[in-house]
């Protein structure tokens, strides 16, 4: 059914009411564009004027101000991009095995990035966590092998949250100067920068050395003879101090290769709680034992001991959710993240992607992003989230842009291409969120999924292409794209501490695809192989219009029940969907089927036709994948019919008119 979104985002387009029984969204418009108003004579003639040679090629990159569509955001792992290093291996040291740096982000690299499709980059890994090379000549003190995964560590265990990777920087001691620089190149490229804040946790070994002046350290100020305190940022196993791991012949700190400092021993007086949450004074390998839990005024019971947000400011403003906090005492905690999020920001960054904020009280949320958004209220919000049942509070109370839509859309799309669901059972997920669905940001890969290329994948990139369309033209929420997933990167190889399937990102390595297209430096794909350099191209004219085309900010109406229905030849491994916004109508349709050819003729209902105001007759199709496709669809007692020819894995996003 056609579901009219709750709320619309910049650049001033607004969204279609809901017309023809609540069916079909339209548009509202107080422009003098072609609108739905008009009578069926003037929309036929409209449309009888349009041409190929008229229309705007989406599938292109475009200047700012002519990005009508949605964000598409390109994450990067910083260590990985410009490593050119070959061959790699196993627990390669850096000196074995290279890293990439923040000057390998040239000019030329990013405008390469801007132009597949891209308005956001999320450097990955960027502040400075724990990590194994000796930075001790510039003031850093040493880490512990025995609490860092892999050899080049877990960003995610983030050490000082005032400074930068170390090893990301040509020279360490300027690495600041560095990231501002890349941040600066950034924005000149038309590109906005997120990088990660991670709540929930920190390093064992946290200490900034580069806080401002006057800034408190986590635990610096903690009473440490008790469990709990509210203002507390750790809570303390009383009596016991850390011991690290047992040794396990499936991990060893750096693989087994001696280490003064692996010696079996980390000194933890009292033993803290480790990052997921275990209280044990000896967590285990699989807990998050390089980290410490961060306390956010959350007792050992799991009772709140902070002031509860009334559930009334779900619909209330963000100057109203500061205004409520600027009346409240709150933990530490929440003041020291305040803080560093309002660093960052006067350095330039954009947003901020929240690693596992579902770990997180939604309280703080509200306190932290009516923070952020009334220094910057474009500031781009991205959190890590997996619990459906808390995605509306997230976004209501929250104050959350945009969640990951893992659960339920990634986990369904990727059984479909799988061929192990049937796309109905994709199109109620989608239906089920409808209210939210701008909100819900989409992906096929992110550094903690399996490459699609990967064999327990689909062991083929190009499985991808269909969903790919599906995920960045269904709804008006971000795409987002992991780096080198455009060249159909399959992650085969053994890093060492992180798996094959996944690139690694606890080891120094390498993405062979990605070092192709890098090229030395050019930037240019010269070495990229035929496939790789097709599946890039296809990628680009998606992702383009993806950003660039208005229907993207519009309405939704599925085609797919329909058509089952009533077209001899569509069927469960097909697709259809209409977005549409004011006078731009698009038609999406693909095939998930990897070896079956699907013809068929995709029909319209006629409350769509009706809502348009067609009358019969032949209305011109641009098909804005590959324009040599270009057909009509005909209308006919108020049934629009288009005939389909799919080969295997194939798309059209037709454009009806502007």
């Amino acid at each position: 059914m056609m579901v009219n979104s709750t709320q619309k985002k910049s650049r001033g387009i607004k969204l279609m009411i809901a017309v023809a029984l609540g069916l079909v969204s339209a548009a509202c418009s107080e422009s003098s564009d072609t609108s739905v108003g008009e009578t069926m004579d003037e929309s036929s003639n409209a449309l009888a004027k349009h041409s190929v040679e008229s229309k705007v090629n989406y599938a292109t990159e475009k200047p700012f101000e002519q990005r009508l569509g949605k964000p598409v955001v390109y994450q990067v792992f910083t260590r990985l991009f410009g490593n050119t290093t070959q061959p790699t291996k196993p627990w390669g040291t850096i000196a074995d095995n290279g890293v990439g740096k923040f000057n390998d982000f040239t000019t030329k690299a990013l405008q390469e990035i801007r132009a597949l499709g891209v308005t956001h980059i999320w450097y990955t890994g960027i502040l400075h966590h724990a990590v194994i090379n000796d930075y001790q000549n510039i003031g850093i003190s040493s880490d512990d092998p025995d609490v860092v995964k892999g050899r080049a560590g877990s960003p995610y265990a983030v050490k000082d949250y005032y400074n930068v990777n170390p090893d990301l920087a040509v020279e360490p001691s300027k690495r600041m100067q560095e990231f501002e620089s890349l941040i600066e190149r950034t924005h000149a490229a038309g590109l906005k920068v997120i990088i990660d804040i991670v709540p929930n946790h920190v390093a064992r070994n946290y200490q900034s050395m580069a806080a401002p002046e006057g800034v408190v350290d986590f635990g610096e100020q903690d009473d440490t003879s008790v469990e709990y305190r509210r203002d507390n940022d750790f809570y303390y196993i009383v009596g016991e101090s850390f011991r690290v791991p047992e040794k396990t012949e499936q991990y060893q700190p750096l693989g087994g290769e001696k280490h003064p400092l692996a010696d079996g021993e980390f000194i933890e007086v009292p033993a803290k709680w480790t990052g997921n949450g275990s209280r044990s004074a000896q967590p285990s390998q699989d807990d998050w034992y390089e980290t410490v839990k961060i306390n956010y005024g959350v007792r050992p019971d799991g009772t709140y001991d902070f002031p509860r947000l009334p559930q009334s400011y779900a619909d209330k403003s963000i100057a109203e959710h500061r205004a409520f906090w600027e009346k409240q005492q709150v933990p530490a905690s929440w003041i020291k993240f305040r803080d560093i999020t309002e660093f960052w920001l006067s350095k330039g960054v954009d947003g901020f992607r929240f690693d596992v904020a579902e770990l997180v009280p939604v309280e703080f949320w509200s306190y932290l992003n009516s923070h952020i958004k009334t220094i910057n209220p474009d500031a781009f919000l991205l959190a890590e989230i997996y619990q459906p049942p808390l995605f509306r509070d997230f976004i209501s109370i929250g104050k959350m842009d945009y969640l990951y839509d893992k659960v339920d859309f990634y986990d369904t799309l990727k059984l479909v291409m799988q061929d192990r669901a049937p796309v109905s059972q994709l199109l109620k997920v989608q239906d089920e969120y409808q209210d939210i669905r701008e909100n819900l940001l989409h992906f096929l890969e992110n550094h903690d999924e399996q490459r699609i290329a990967s064999e327990p994948f689909v062991g083929d990139a190009n499985i991808g292409k269909p969903a790919l369309v599906v995920s960045s033209t269904i709804s008006e929420s971000p795409m987002l794209v992991y780096f080198a997933q455009e060249l159909g990167e399959a992650a085969k190889d053994d890093p060492g501490f992180g798996d094959p399937t996944r690139t690694t990102i606890f080891d120094y390595w390498a993405v062979p695809s990605l070092q192709r297209w890098v090229n030395g430096g050019q930037f240019d794909g010269a070495l990229l192989t035929k496939g790789e350099q097709e599946l890039r191209d296809f990628y680009k004219k998606v992702l383009n219009i993806s950003v660039n085309h208005p229907a993207m900010l519009g309405s939704y109406f599925s085609l797919h029940d329909f058509n089952l229905k009533n077209s001899e030849g569509y069927s469960e491994r097909a697709i259809s969907f209409i977005r549409e916004n004011r006078n731009h109508r698009m038609i999406v349709v693909a095939n998930f089927d990897t070896k079956q050819r699907q013809t068929f003729e995709l029909k319209i209902p006629s409350n769509v036709i009706t809502t348009w105001q067609f009358s019969d007759g032949n209305y011109p199709l641009v098909e804005l994948l590959d324009e040599e496709n270009n057909i009509n669809m005909q209308v006919k007692n108020k049934i629009g019919r288009i005939k389909v020819d799919l080969q295997p894995l194939q798309s059209y996003i037709f454009e009806l008119s502007e």
